[in-house]
């Protein structure tokens, strides 16, 4: 039971008197009053709805319109408006006598300008005429219940505004009054309540037979019960005189104990709302609901049972009912004034409450009042933030810290962390960091503190509940939580974070830097996909080769041919291996040569197309190995082996890289193997001289002095500087270059004349068969110096004879078909003769003969050719230097005409015939000398 007295009030509604419609004329609106008589009421549908003791019943809109018309023709007695339908239900009175009437009215409807009367029946309960005592409707117009004073209740089952869709019954009987009925509907299920002056009994109407339950055995006045809203769960409020119960269709609810003899009780948007007379100015009625004298003071409170406090409390002069419609109660009095109560906006009421009750630390009533006004989050965080303020003040901070919690998304997590950084209060800040990650409203400092709160308070089950929930349930930085526990030394909660949540740098790093156990560190690589297995084994491959060489080089070889995750972790695109590039994990071997050249030997093997650094690396780890070597027979083996890595062929673009390597390592034959296979024959041959090994300079000289000539005059050279006795030797090139004609002779004797051990007799042959091959050259170029002159003479005269002489044409056949020549003919100086029609179809030119004419042609192409060759002076320069006879070179461009200026004339020009025979006796001439040639 709630004490009354105990409740504090508020003032959340604002009282006026209803004026009436100021007029046009300015004048000060008077107070609205009603129609005298008026003796019940309701509201609903957008009216308030009146009956009076004259038959009447009035309607008044919001615009303080009254409207009537006559219902009876005595007066009405009861109202009943429907909240979803446009009707009314109401009591009254046709003709003196107990004989009540009940009217149906339907108000959209319209019969003669007055609302349509669907249904009219009396209201006795058997044969027995009585008083009607109350009146309720069914919002689905299929039940309609009227109390009488005898104590009985009839029912209406069916449409109620129909005669003939409906049956009327005798539902109670009893001996005391009938004061109240309510309805109540909740889902399928309809009950009854009947209160009377001694008892409150409820009926199941969905059910056959309407089986009923008494709830109590005391009662109440009449209009002092009604049915609250879901707010209440649909209870129904009975107010007595000492105090107001609260019931379920099955049980009493609970009571409130508010004193005092009440006259009117109603229930408005979760407030109830009592009339009662006022004890100071009144004795109480031993009858409740008895109409009160005039001078009567009448006080109205409005009760907020939810957070158990008055919202308003006023007193008023005879009230005749309170009514609520357009979001506001309407208080009537007798004297025909309204009264209307607005309530205040919720954000009034809550800045008025909240600064009483904070001022009174009343937090918890301020925030229930709070939530059953629907105050939004922020209103509400900061109610919880200044109660926690109120009891971290007080010491409290248990207390303190559930309501900083309930702020958790509004207030700055900053402003309550500071309260509780002292030690003493870290189990506080630790629940509050809780929250806040559950929530996922925390950063990586907040994790970071609160897993430095689990470590400082040694909680490992709690650490460990607060890391090991499921991925779903993740509220906090991973990454920051594995840092914090690797600092705090608990690598087994890091590690297991780091592998549920594949942070596999992390893993990784734990494992290898802090709990040192590599080979689990390994087998967690190969258990990740291709890239980041091979990401981590380039960062982390140094270390695990030299804590575990033999399974760090298996998993490398794997991962560099053929790789898959092992464990299963295998995707759908991981159906195909994947490979790395086995050059780039060279520098992880770093002193690590053994475990080297297995990886290098066993990529080769498996993968031709390996990397070149592949190869190289192999060949300089084989050349080493070969070098420090100090067993012949494993010294002789590994010799093999890298000449046989360097005859593979893969060191065809790295030439230069793989002959540095076997120079560095003095590794002879490979040096003279790329020689060869660089064509570097001078190298070849400069290798044996430094290394003084005579024959190989000859054999050098042998095998590539075709294709570089200069090897037998850079061997002559060699033996002349020595010293010793080289006359064998000098004597085989000295042959040599006398068949080939490598160097002219003079040249021979100046290269010889450095060797002090050289003497005549060793140059002796050379110089008597190259004077002698000169001789007979002489010899044969006199012969031909003098047939060119014989023969340039024979070919002045003829020139000169064609010139002064005739030219007698003697042929008697065409030259092309060796037919006899007929008129017209076509005669040539060179003697060939056509038939017009034959030169006409063989000839190109008409000035040119078609027998000469390719051979004349060939001696015009060497002219031009000779001509496009006389500026080519690079060229000229060029063979001058690279040629061992350079006089040979001269000759010929001589020859050419380079160092002649001649004027070739290849078309004679219209117009000049004065030059016509001149030209074409040099061009006669040219040909002729070739041809003579």
């Amino acid at each position: 039971m709630a004490a009354y007295l105990q409740w504090r009030r508020f003032v959340f509604f604002d009282r006026e008197t209803v004026k009436e419609p100021s007029g046009t004329d300015g004048a000060v609106a008077k107070p609205f009053a009603l129609p005298p008589g008026i003796a019940v009421c309701d509201s609903g549908r957008g009216s308030l709805v009146f009956g009076d003791i004259l038959s009447q019943i009035w309607f008044l809109p919001r615009s303080l319109q009254l409207s009537s018309f006559q219902a009876y023709k005595l007066r009405v007695t009861h109202l009943y408006q429907l909240k979803q339908h446009s009707i009314l239900v109401s009591v009254g009175e046709d003709e003196e006598g107990i004989n009540p009437l009940v009217k149906v009215w339907n108000l959209e409807k319209r019969d003669g300008g007055n609302p349509l009367c669907t249904r009219i029946f009396p209201a006795i309960p058997g044969n027995k005429p009585t008083v009607v005592s109350c009146l309720t409707v069914h919002e689905n117009l299929n039940f309609m219940a009227i109390g009488f004073a005898d104590g009985s209740v009839v029912l209406t089952k069916g449409d109620i505004t129909r005669d003939r869709h409906s049956k009327t019954q005798i539902l109670h009987e009893g001996s005391y009054p009938v004061t109240g009925l309510a309805f109540r509907q909740s889902g399928k299920t309809t009950h009854l309540f009947v209160v009377t002056t001694e008892n409150i009994q409820s009926y199941m109407l969905s059910v056959k037979d309407y089986p009923h339950l008494e709830l109590d055995t005391h009662g109440c006045g009449l209009r002092c019960s009604s049915l609250s809203d879901p707010s209440q769960d649909l209870q129904f409020i009975v107010a007595g005189n000492e105090c107001v119960y609260l019931y379920q269709p099955d049980e009493r609810g609970p009571c409130f104990a508010f004193e005092g003899q009440k006259l009117i009780v109603h229930w408005y948007r979760g407030y109830l709302i009592i009339v009662s007379k006022d004890r100071k100015t009144s004795p109480k009625s031993e009858f409740a609901g008895n109409e009160a004298q005039n001078s009567d003071k009448q006080v109205l409170n409005i009760y907020d049972l939810c957070n158990k406090f008055i919202a308003y409390s006023s007193i008023f002069d005879d009230i005749v009912d309170v009514l609520a419609e357009w979001g506001s109660l309407y208080v009537l009095t007798r004297d025909g004034k309204i009264h209307v109560l607005q309530e205040k906006d919720t954000q009034t009421k809550l800045e008025a409450c909240n600064y009483m009750l904070f001022r009174k630390n009343l937090f918890e009533m301020a925030i229930n009042l709070a939530k059953s006004h629907h105050l939004d989050s922020d209103g509400l965080s900061e109610i919880f933030r200044q109660y926690g303020d109120h009891l971290y003040n007080k010491g409290n901070h248990d207390g303190a810290i559930q309501q900083y919690i309930r702020t958790i998304g509004k207030l700055e997590p900053s402003y309550v962390i500071r309260k509780f950084l002292d030690a003493q209060r870290i189990h506080n800040l630790t629940a509050y960091l809780q929250m806040l990650h559950l929530q996922s409203l925390a950063n990586a400092d907040h994790t970071t503190l609160l897993l430095n709160c689990y470590t400082k308070l040694k909680d490992s089950s709690k650490l460990e509940e607060f890391i090991k929930t499921s991925e779903s349930e993740v509220h906090f930085d991973v990454e920051t939580a594995i840092k914090v526990l690797r600092q705090a030394g608990y690598y087994s909660h890091a590690v297991y974070l780091a592998e549920k949540h594949e942070h596999h740098e992390w893993y990784l790093k734990i494992q290898l830097e802090d709990i040192k156990n590599y080979q689990e560190a390994l087998h967690y690589i190969g258990k990740l996909p291709f890239e980041q297995a091979e990401s981590n084994m380039k960062r982390y491959g140094k270390i695990l080769m030299h804590h575990v060489p033999n399974e760090t080089t298996e998993l490398l070889k794997i991962l560099c041919t053929d790789y898959r995750p092992s464990g299963g972790n295998e995707g759908p695109g991981m159906l195909e291996g994947k490979k790395a590039n086995s050059e780039e994990f060279i520098p992880v071997f770093a002193n690590n040569s053994r475990e080297l050249k297995a990886f290098l030997e066993h990529m080769t093997e498996v993968q031709a197309d390996s990397p070149q650094g592949v190869y190289d690396t192999l060949l300089e780890l084989r050349l080493q190995n070969w070098a420090h070597e100090q067993d012949e027979q494993i010294k002789e083996k590994l010799h093999n082996e890298a000449l046989t890595l360097l005859k593979s062929g893969r060191f065809k673009t790295v030439f230069d890289k793989a002959l540095v390597l076997c120079q560095m390592h003095s590794f002879k034959d490979g040096v003279l193997y790329l020689y060869e296979q660089g064509k570097l024959f001078q190298q070849i041959m400069h290798y044996h001289m430094q290394n003084e090994q005579y024959k190989k300079v000859i054999e050098v000289c042998e095998l590539y002095g075709d294709q570089e000539a200069c090897l037998w005059e850079q061997a002559l050279g060699y033996f002349a500087r020595k010293e010793e006795n080289c006359k064998e030797y000098i004597a085989a090139v000295l042959k040599h270059i006398e068949n080939k004609n490598l160097m002219p002779p003079l040249l021979v004797v100046q290269t010889l004349a450095h060797n002090s051990t050289a003497t005549l007799s060793v140059i002796k042959d050379y110089l008597v068969n190259k004077l002698q091959k000169q001789s007979r050259q002489i010899e044969q170029d006199e012969q031909r110096i003098q047939k060119y002159r014989e023969e340039t003479m024979r070919i002045r005269l003829e020139i000169e004879e064609l010139k002064a002489s005739p030219k007698i044409f003697q042929k008697t056949k065409c030259s092309i078909c060796t037919s006899a020549l007929e008129l017209p003919s076509v005669h040539f100086l060179c003697g060939h003769s056509f038939h017009q029609h034959c030169f006409e179809s063989y000839s190109e030119s008409d000035s040119e003969c078609p027998t000469c004419m390719p051979e004349n042609r060939k001696v015009m192409d060497m002219i031009r050719a000779q001509e496009q060759k006389r500026d080519l002076h690079d060229q000229f320069q060029h063979q001058l230097k690279c040629s061992n006879d350079g006089f040979s070179v001269v000759a010929d461009y001589f020859g050419r005409g380079v160092f002649n200026k001649l004027t070739l004339i290849t078309d004679l020009p219209s117009g000049k015939a004065a030059t016509t025979i001149e030209a074409g006796l040099q061009r006669e001439l040219l040909i002729h000398t070739k041809r003579s040639t």
